[in-house]
């Protein structure tokens, strides 16, 4: 399945960020509090009880986050959790790509073309800058000289995952 760079509001995607991580601990906070409370009053005070009150909170607290993964209003966070593995995945193929690139691979332009795009997209949704890294920055330039080289378009549009199964991890 291909996966599309989309194009996010950042400071929205940081506010439902911050929004539903505060969310998620606090129910994690009660739920954890509620259960062992509750196995603590049942059965008798026991480290082990608490701990399972706690680990019964998260369980819980990862459940309602995976049924509400789907809604609507979930689309940013869903949207950079995929791009966060999309690039996850490239970066342990970098230096396989690097190398298919200094042999004129278009596949592996395209593929780290898309990996500087993504890096950049993300950077820019969390609020940093990717301006710190002179190797990947002088990696980046190259690619985009290479791009123009072959008279390529300057940014791919999205990856497949399927591409990735022509290169070996070394």
């Amino acid at each position: 399945m291909i996966f599309y760079l989309e194009q996010h509001d950042p400071e929205t995607y940081r506010r439902k960020a911050r929004l539903i991580s505060v969310a998620m601990a606090a129910q994690l906070i009660v739920f954890g509090m509620l259960f062992a409370q509750l196995l603590t009053a049942s059965f008798g005070s026991s480290l082990w009880l608490n701990g399972l009150g706690v680990f019964l909170g998260l369980l819980f607290t990862s459940l309602t986050f995976a049924v509400l993964r789907e809604r609507p209003w979930m689309k940013e966070l869903r949207y950079v959790s995929g791009l966060k593995q999309h690039l996850a995945r490239i970066s342990s193929y970098l230096p396989v790509l690097r190398r298919a690139v200094a042999e004129d691979n278009v596949n592996a332009l395209n593929i780290l073309s898309f990996y500087h795009q993504g890096m950049a997209q993300l950077a820019e949704l969390n609020g940093r800058t990717t301006d710190d890294d002179a190797e990947r920055l002088a990696e980046k330039m190259e690619v985009r000289l290479k791009r123009e080289e072959k008279q390529l378009p300057e940014k791919v549009e999205g990856f497949d995952p399927h591409d990735l199964q022509a290169f070996k991890r070394s």
